[in-house]
């Protein structure tokens, strides 16, 4: 047994049970797995000004270990043009990608309430209704679900790469085809979308194999403190 088969039998990737494995991304999720990590892919602490991200070319080459073909779904911001790269690093990396611009939605802003890390003029704005920001929006749940559709007599496992709770319902389907399931997600997954899987994968136990350490220059005005209203949308 190489390298490769012990890495993936390890995290209970075994290619006689799971067959045929078609892997789906959704980028928006995977993007802020490790956001709050402490700690790099080395398990060294992260000095100030370092964060862990997911990098793609690392995703792509851990997916290839066991997927035969792999999916890219992620909404780039059209206002921020640097920003792009990502849809095209996906596609370097071998991905099918399937991408939208971004929805922004008005969040009006309460009395008393304030602007983590601290927003300039142009980020807040001003209408009749009151001072808002724009939170940037873009989820694939529909996108995701039609390709799994599509492409479901292709494949004999669905490997998703997100926690959210709105692909329950296209995971008990998928169970009613006799369809197998792989979850890779990181957090609090939500109990249903758990329960179904043949095989979840924590986002912790793969870190070493997706993730790198990036140093940041000073960024202003990064969100609100007002919950996950983007549904965790963002670009590296």
């Amino acid at each position: 047994m190489d390298l490769r088969d012990l890495k993936i039998k390890r995290l209970g990737i075994d290619a006689e049970k799971f067959g045929r494995i078609f892997s789906f991304v959704d980028y928006a999720n995977v993007n802020y797995w490790y956001e709050k990590d402490q700690r790099g892919a080395d398990e060294n602490i992260l000095h100030e000004g370092q964060k862990l991200i997911v990098d793609i070319e690392k995703l792509g080459g851990f997916i290839r270990l066991f997927s035969e073909h792999k999916r890219f779904y992620y909404g780039w911001n059209p206002r921020v043009k640097k920003n792009w790269h990502v849809t095209l690093k996906a596609e370097r990396c071998g991905f099918i990608k399937n991408t939208k611009p971004m929805q922004f939605i008005r969040h009006y802003m309460a009395d008393g309430e304030h602007a983590r890390g601290g927003f300039n003029d142009s980020e807040i704005k001003q209408d009749i209704a009151g001072a808002y920001i724009e939170i940037p929006k873009s989820n694939f749940d529909v996108e995701i679900s039609v390709d799994a559709l599509r492409l479901m007599e292709k494949y004999d496992t669905f490997c998703l790469f997100s926690g959210d709770s709105d692909f329950s319902y296209l995971a008990q389907y998928l169970k009613k085809k006799r369809k197998k399931i792989i979850i890779v997600a990181s957090g609090q997954v939500f109990h249903t979308l758990k329960e179904l899987a043949d095989l979840y994968i924590n986002a912790q136990d793969i870190k070493g194999s997706i993730a790198v350490t990036k140093n940041l220059a000073p960024v202003r005005g990064r969100g609100l403190d007002i919950g996950s209203v983007s549904d965790g949308q963002g670009s590296q």
